[in-house]
């Protein structure tokens, strides 16, 4: 019997400990989990249980997992560990959540979908801002338009800013360049690949294309062939990203790779709570069939890391639940796309 426990892999972390903060605040006690002696000192302040692990064998992550429901992997870069966590799951029948953006990590859970429906486990990554908000706008634009064929999503923060582990991923990732979805098929592109002016809500804007998550897992929630995802830059940031990518090759070399993350580990400052409370998220969608029609809608929520918390322990708590469901899925396949509705500070989809 699992007993309905579940496990907060990477609790130590930024991210992670405003994950902790949510269950408890929701009466949950999930067992705090990772691989520093932190995590065991943050187990004592919120007396919670600790495990303390690396995931270097997988037979041992398995003996670990054994007996938990859920695990919510918060420990990036999730290119290193999410793998390892979500074979482990397939044997010790662990549904698996992740708060990753990085789409690699959606490209192999997918793979993995038939093993997963056989375990009867649930694989789901991305249920924090990564890709919460921006998959249930998109499931919200598609049924308004059912033949869309395009779809662009975009995003932009005010009052936040990356928290570590993101601006190491984001290093990591720009080696790789850009994505978007074309004719139903992932494409790499260049880096600042589009540009296109958006209004958020508070004035129109110069965005980017992005690797983001959804450029993968938007696909599966919709069946809309074509995705972009945009973010904000000025136009003259937007040409220095070109220029710079030639460049960006190298940081495929560990040890530069190692360089820049130490450099981000020496100068790298945390979002305050009170930041957090003053931030807002704004998130906005267009979907356009073969006609040219187009519909757009756009909405605003809280900072993105207390959305995560959220988020995550939200679908923790109704995959602990009784459910018959086992595979892989997107937040919206999972959950539905008025999971939207549940997000803090969730201002209602304005239509155009």
């Amino acid at each position: 019997m699992k007993d309905n426990k579940w496990m907060i892999y990477g609790a130590n972390g930024y991210t992670g400990r405003l994950v902790v903060d949510e269950a408890l605040r929701r009466g949950l006690k999930p067992v705090l989990a990772g691989r520093a002696e932190s995590v065991q000192d943050l187990a004592d302040e919120k007396g919670l249980e600790a495990d303390l692990f690396t995931l270097d064998s997988i037979e041992n992550v398995i003996e670990k997992l054994n007996g938990f429901s859920v695990v919510a992997n918060c420990a990036g870069p999730f290119s290193a560990t999410a793998n390892k966590m979500i074979r482990s799951c397939l044997k010790s029948q662990t549904h698996y959540i992740d708060i990753t953006g990085e789409i690699p990590v959606y490209q192999f859970a997918h793979s993995i979908k038939e093993k997963a429906k056989s375990a009867g486990i649930v694989v789901c990554p991305g249920v924090g801002f990564d890709v919460i908000p921006t998959d249930c706008l998109a499931a919200h634009l598609k049924e308004k338009m059912s033949d869309a064929t395009y779809l662009a999503l975009g995003f932009a923060m005010k009052g936040s800013k990356a928290s570590k582990g993101t601006a190491k991923t984001a290093v990591q990732g720009m080696a790789y360049g850009g994505r978007v979805r074309e004719g139903g098929k992932m494409k790499q592109v260049p880096l600042a690949y589009k540009e296109r002016e958006i209004d958020f809500g508070f004035g129109s804007v110069n965005t980017i294309t992005i690797p983001w998550g959804d450029v993968y897992t938007a696909y599966h929630s919709t069946g809309i062939p074509n995705i972009e995802v945009y973010f904000p830059r000025s136009p003259k940031g937007a040409a220095q990203l070109r220029k710079r990518q030639k460049y960006m090759r190298f940081m495929k070399i560990g040890w530069i790779q190692k360089l820049v993350q130490s450099r981000i580990d020496k100068t790298w400052k945390p979002n305050t709570p009170e930041q957090r409370v003053e931030a807002k998220s704004y998130v906005w969608g267009e979907v356009t069939n073969e006609s040219g029609e187009t519909l757009q809608g756009r909405f605003t929520t809280v900072d993105g890391y207390d959305l995560t918390a959220f988020g995550t322990v939200e679908v923790a708590q109704y995959l602990i639940g009784n459910h018959d469901k086992s595979g892989f899925f997107t937040p919206s396949l999972l959950m539905g796309k008025d999971l939207l509705e549940k997000m803090p500070g969730f201002s209602g989809i304005e239509y155009k």
